[in-house]
């Protein structure tokens, strides 16, 4: 543990000195210093901007990709368990998912508006999709072997399913999990762009329109730090899962 510690310390100290050398390299005023943009950190947590928008960002995020996990997970569940359901779905399935979630955009503003529906509505989309597919396949390669040794002691067929596929299917719904909170924040910068432009995604436009290249940077990190919490939260989920499970 220690020693991935120290590695990501040493990946973070490279980072930090390969940008530095880009701002000084690149034309006067595209990349700012690490400096800077600290500075521009300061400026807008203290002048309540960053919270405010964090805030409003933080609220669409969390309620799209909790709708996905809520929804996907029921959906792909559902799919595994009856066979002929899921063939009949996962063609559309497969169709939604390959489906540039981007064209919805204008018909998702149409249905819903520009407010805080519309951009729950546009994480959710994007979001759920890893998390239907990953259920589903998890689901479906359940060990026979266990389900034949659970079948031999006696057990009916939701007891064999509550305690057997559904926990061999757990590293399945996490990797869809992960994957759907990295598409959903995504999907959280695309809403907040094409919608009323508020949150984080709102000062993205604002400073890169602007070339307020310290605050942009400020904005960019902030989501890549959202993504490494939330991706790290679900990370340790797994692992207690995987300890309660006897792994």
């Amino acid at each position: 543990m220690m020693a991935v510690v120290l590695m990501r310390l040493g990946v973070l100290g490279g980072l930090l000195a390969f940008w530095s050398w880009a701002a000084g390299a690149a034309p006067r005023g595209i990349v700012p210093t690490p400096a800077a943009t600290w500075e521009a950190a300061g400026r807008l947590w203290e002048s309540g901007r960053l919270t405010q928008a964090l805030g409003e960002s933080l609220a669409v995020y969390g309620a799209g990709l909790g709708l996905a996990a809520v929804v996907g997970i029921a959906v792909g569940v559902l799919m595994g368990a009856f066979r002929p359901l899921g063939r009949a779905l996962d063609v559309f399935v497969d169709a939604l998912a390959a489906t540039p979630r981007v064209a919805f955009i204008p018909l998702i503003i149409l249905l819903l508006g520009l407010g805080a529906e519309a951009k729950i509505f546009i994480v959710f989309l994007g979001a759920v999709m890893p998390v239907i597919l990953n259920a589903y396949a998890g689901v479906r390669n359940a060990d026979p072997e266990l389900i034949e040794m659970a079948r031999s002691t006696g057990a009916g067929r939701w007891r064999i399913f509550a305690h057997v596929v559904l926990p061999g299917a757990t590293p399945f719904l996490a990797t869809g999990l992960r994957l759907a909170a990295a598409v959903g924040l995504i999907n959280t910068v695309v809403a907040e762009l094409y919608t009323a432009a508020q949150g984080l995604g709102g000062l993205l436009a604002l400073y890169g329109n602007s070339f307020r290249m310290a605050e942009y940077f400020v904005i960019l990190l902030t989501f890549s730090l959202i993504g490494v919490v939330v991706t790290e939260g679900l990370r340790l989920a797994e692992r207690r899962l995987g300890r309660w499970r006897g792994e």
